[in-house]
């Protein structure tokens, strides 16, 4: 599979289109003036403490407070502090605390007017505040970040014992020469990578803590103390791989920007990289203003002349095959087969559609009615195959006695 990453700046408002073989996978938007707040770290004060919900809502500063579960309040500010002096260790399991002992309650925990530590995992979405938690963590392009605990992890997809025993010495060493704090997790792509990329990172997170504790010293609740990385920014952390043929911006400044991040990221790739200086929009060169179109619409054509209409309801997303105008080869003369072909093809378009739109929640496909269970399984097979290209956690259920097949799917 072939990637680009076509990216459209005026300034104002940065847009980012994935294409995967040459059609659009993912479109991403962020607009300076409404940049998420996922991943930003505050310094928040505690206005509301729920018993009855086993929750509190917590003061950003924002529009709307946050809100925080029991069971994602790891550090009030003291404990910070306590660990911050060395006072306190973590158990090593990376969770910082005995998972045997029974979950303590919400009005043990906080108080109202207390000053706490947290960070966005969820943007406010219409009249809810912001999701939160106090397990802090910060991902790097080979490491994840967690200075509430004190765990060295490694990702289980690096399975040779040698290489993961090799990136833990490299970490470890690093704590003990530089007094680090916290905990860190290797990410799959630090597999192979020389010592001196892992460094990098942890240098970085080691800057940026220092950073954040004398945020947390030098200001009043509610206080933001660490702001997560622009949108480009963490696209190409999280997304970079060889796969990407070419990176085109429409932007100068962002150009220049981004040929820095992936010098600094992944140098081999710099040169695919390239400045885009046609009179007409990027977005209509590569097609990804025509997909935009579409995705406002419920209707989608397949080639086949076959369709798939999108009907998002309050409690679920309900979409629904037809063969349309396609009605099969007059060679083949077999209804079945007519209707398999539509039905992968829409298996296809629907998972496209799917993360295009970033739908979630449960998603209900009616497929076209198929005689042989071989062929049901095919269809199925089909989308979970193309659920593995998603990176957002999903789930797909056959219902084969209705022709279904349910998506459960994170945002």
């Amino acid at each position: 599979m072939t990637k680009e990453m076509i990216i459209s700046s005026n300034g104002h408002e940065t847009m980012v289109a994935i294409l995967e073989d040459d059609l659009v996978a993912e479109i991403f938007v962020e607009r300076e003036r409404q940049r998420g707040v996922v991943g930003n770290v505050y310094k928040g004060r505690v206005s509301k403490v729920l018993p009855g919900m086993q929750s509190s809502f917590i003061d950003l500063g924002l529009e709307r407070d946050g809100f925080l579960y029991v069971a994602d309040v790891v550090d009030t500010l003291e404990e910070f502090e306590k660990l911050e002096a060395g006072e306190e260790e973590g158990s090593g399991d990376g969770k910082g605390h005995d998972e045997h002992r029974p979950q303590p309650k919400i009005e043990d925990l906080l108080k109202e007017g207390q000053e706490i530590l947290v960070q966005v995992v969820k943007e406010p979405l219409g009249t809810k505040g912001a999701r939160l938690t106090s397990h802090v963590t910060m991902a790097g392009r080979f490491l994840v970040f967690m200075p509430t605990v004190d765990h060295v992890g490694v990702s289980r997809k690096i399975e040779s014992r040698e290489e993961r025993s090799r990136l833990r010495g490299i970490v470890r060493e690093f704590r003990e020469a530089h007094g680090f704090t916290g905990g860190v997790i290797i990410r799959t792509a630090a597999g192979g990578r020389p010592k001196e990329d892992i460094v990098s990172d942890l240098e970085a997170f080691h800057t940026i803590w220092l950073e954040i504790r004398q945020r947390m010293e030098s200001s009043r609740a509610p206080a933001v103390v660490y702001r997560e990385q622009s949108l480009v920014g963490k696209l190409l952390r999280d997304l970079l791989t060889d796969e990407f043929q070419a990176i085109r911006i429409d932007h100068p400044l962002e150009y220049q920007r981004v040929l820095e991040l992936v010098g600094r990221i992944m140098p081999a790739l710099a040169p695919k990289v390239k400045l885009y200086s046609k009179p007409y929009p990027i977005f209509e060169e590569y097609g990804v203003q025509a997909e935009i179109d579409k995705a406002l619409k419920s209707k989608v054509w397949l080639k086949s002349g076959g369709s798939i209409v999108i009907n998002q309801t309050e409690a679920l997303v309900a979409i629904d095959v037809n063969t349309g105008r396609y009605v099969g080869k007059k060679t083949a003369g077999r209804l079945e087969d007519t209707i398999i072909k539509t039905n992968l093809e829409a298996a296809k378009e629907i998972v496209r559609q799917i993360r295009l739109r970033d739908l979630g929640g449960i998603i209900v496909c009616d497929f076209i009615d198929m005689e042989e269970k071989k062929n049901r399984q095919k269809v199925f097979g089909a989308v979970e195959q193309e659920l593995r290209k998603d990176r957002a956690p999903s789930k797909a259920l056959q219902v084969s006695d209705f022709g279904l097949v349910i998506v459960t799917r994170k945002r």
